[in-house]
């Protein structure tokens, strides 16, 4: 089978390994809103606390499969389907990612406020500032590593007032692995498949994992059970909190990379405070108002260009004329085209978004 690779996968991943001026502030923009849309997640969980976990999850995940069929069709977008080893990948994005992030948040808001499952997972900065840059094979980047520290503590502060039991917790913390490894597992996989690609993939194979858990576990008429205050719930974590938010966190981590782009699940806690308040709780004190300074200080600081020292160096080619060899290193033969050096200069190195497993 032959498959075509859309137009706009090579520009976002091409961006990613150098972005252009319009990347530099298109990235941090989608990432915002894609974690926005998942704080809102965490606040409205909480109406589907009694409903059947799996089979709610399932009937988003297949809505959100259609969804997305029906965008690329009308798009004119094709995505390539996995190879090798990129199904473990998605698998792993699935399962984790969708899956038991699923299980953390609607059964941790059960022993805990919306707000402690938002602060676990905007915990994920450091994880990701330290983990990301060494999927794309090269070094956590020191300014973005303190960023991400700052981030976590503005989030503590924003959800400070939370109350948890242990279950609570250990869901809390559950929540973190999965939304880590979320972005994580997709960086192999990220740069072929592109945004479209991965968010399809992993949603279809999370969607298939649900409904088996759902008839195995809740019983083949669960979703029978679903009562109409949970229709706009589950409608709402389709379209806004899979569609949307998936196409745009995955285009934000193409862009500028998953350290960076991890910045911003500090917006997730704030998006919880506000759902919360819209739910009906208690409006946020000062402190609150302090800790949303805080993250908003730990973004600005990541989100400053690192200068040279943050990317591989390239070998420049002589300007002079009689230089004997060409921009690779290679001897320059009478032979070569006259935009041949060009070309080889301008092709880009390995993206953090390549690893050997994704080739």
């Amino acid at each position: 089978m032959t498959t075509r690779t859309p137009p706009g996968v090579r520009a976002e991943t091409h961006a990613g390994t150098e972005p252009t001026p319009s990347a530099r502030w298109t990235g941090p923009l989608y990432a915002g809103l894609g974690m926005a849309l998942v704080g809102s997640q965490v606040a409205v969980s909480g109406v589907l606390a009694d409903a059947p976990l799996f089979a709610v999850q399932a009937v988003r995940y297949t809505l959100a499969a259609l969804v997305l069929l029906v965008v690329l069709r009308c798009t004119g977008r094709s995505v390539p389907v996995p190879r090798g080893r990129e199904w473990a990948w998605l698998a792993g994005v699935a399962l984790t990612g969708l899956v038991l992030f699923n299980v953390g948040v609607v059964r941790g808001v059960a022993h805990a406020e919306p707000a402690v499952i938002g602060v676990a997972v905007a915990a994920v900065p450091i994880l990701l500032a330290l983990v990301g840059p060494l999927l794309g094979r090269t070094r956590p980047t020191p300014v973005v590593v303190v960023a991400a520290v700052v981030v976590t503590l503005g989030a503590v502060l924003v959800t400070g007032g939370g109350h948890s039991d242990a279950t609570g917790l250990g869901y809390a913390l559950l929540t973190l692995l999965c939304e880590a490894g979320f972005t994580l597992l997709a960086v192999p996989v990220l740069r072929r498949l592109g945004p479209y690609g991965v968010s399809l993939h992993a949603v279809w194979i999370a969607a298939v994992a649900l409904w088996a858990l759902s008839l195995a576990t809740e019983g083949p008429d669960a979703v029978l059970t679903l009562r109409a205050e949970h229709v706009p719930a589950t409608l709402h974590l389709a379209l806004s909190v899979t569609v949307v938010a998936f196409l745009l966190w995955y285009t934000a981590v193409g862009r500028i990379g998953p350290g960076r782009a991890g910045l911003f699940t500090g917006v997730v806690p704030v998006a919880s405070a506000v759902g919360s308040v819209l739910l009906g709780g208690p409006v946020p004190g000062p402190v609150v108002w302090a800790g949303v300074g805080v993250v908003v200080v730990g973004v600005v600081l990541g989100a400053q260009p690192t200068g040279r020292g943050s990317r591989p160096r390239r070998r420049r080619a002589s300007s002079h004329p009689s230089s004997p060899r060409s921009a690779s290193g290679s001897p320059k033969t009478p032979g070569d085209p006259p935009g041949r050096l060009a070309i080889r200069r301008a092709r880009p190195r390995t993206s953090w978004v390549t690893t050997s497993s994704g080739r």
